[in-house]
């Protein structure tokens, strides 16, 4: 019986101790403060997207600007920022190398930055409309001016067709070696003057007769002997 009620008190939980009093009281302080840490941070985020709508708002309103740009900002704020001008229908883009120089610009969709723009932003260079367009038309004005040289250039073989086919056609040229060429009468080759025929018709007809008499004779001889 003894045993029992001993077992039983050990296993009552045994009253806080001092120290384990300072400790849960020092635990309860910490949370009410992280609680209170938190309440701040909420209270902050929402008084700055209520200030950033209200100044997205006067720039909406104002026609007189295209684009807007804000100083440097923490990562929070510039995630408000950039929802802020989402839902108000903005373009916002984020520039800046380092996280403490970021910075957010905010345009109209109607003047939405180009590609060159940004590039500019991104280097952290200012833009220049005037410039870029004298840019644009210097580049342009090389780009047609290199065409032209492209289609005046005549092409040039890298080699001498004579010189590499020289054992072929000779070292004269094909049109020279056409004047100087000379009639081979054994193979038939004859100059035009040669070919023309001077006969009469008479005497043509006549010749053309005498060679078929003698051919007729030569005929009938060779069917008598056989």
């Amino acid at each position: 019986m003894a045993d029992l009620l001993g077992s039983i008190l050990s296993s009552m939980e045994k009253p806080p101790t001092v120290g384990d009093q300072e400790s849960r009281r020092k635990a309860r302080e910490q949370a009410a403060r992280m609680k209170k840490i938190q309440e701040e941070e909420k209270k902050k985020k929402a008084e700055f997207r209520k200030r950033m709508e209200k100044e997205v708002s006067s720039f909406i309103q104002d026609s007189t600007v295209q684009k807007k740009k804000y100083n440097p900002m923490s990562k929070i704020e510039r995630s408000i920022l950039h929802d802020v001008a989402e839902v108000a229908g903005l373009t916002s883009f984020s520039f800046g190398e380092d996280e403490e120089s970021r910075y957010v610009m905010i345009f109209k969709k109607e003047f939405a930055p180009s590609d060159e723009e940004l590039e500019a932003y991104r280097k952290g260079e200012e833009w220049d409309p005037q410039k870029a367009e004298e840019r644009r038309r210097l580049r342009a004005a090389l780009d047609a001016q290199s065409a032209n040289q492209t289609e005046t250039q005549t092409a040039s073989p890298s080699s001498n067709y004579r010189d590499k086919y020289s054992h072929l056609i000779g070292t004269s040229a094909a049109k020279d070696a056409a004047h100087t060429l000379e009639a081979n009468q054994a193979y038939g080759c004859v100059p035009v003057a040669n070919k023309r025929d001077t006969r009469s018709i008479e005497e043509a007809m006549n010749e053309i007769r005498a060679k078929r008499l003698k051919r007729g004779e030569e005929e009938r001889g060779a069917t008598s002997s056989s």
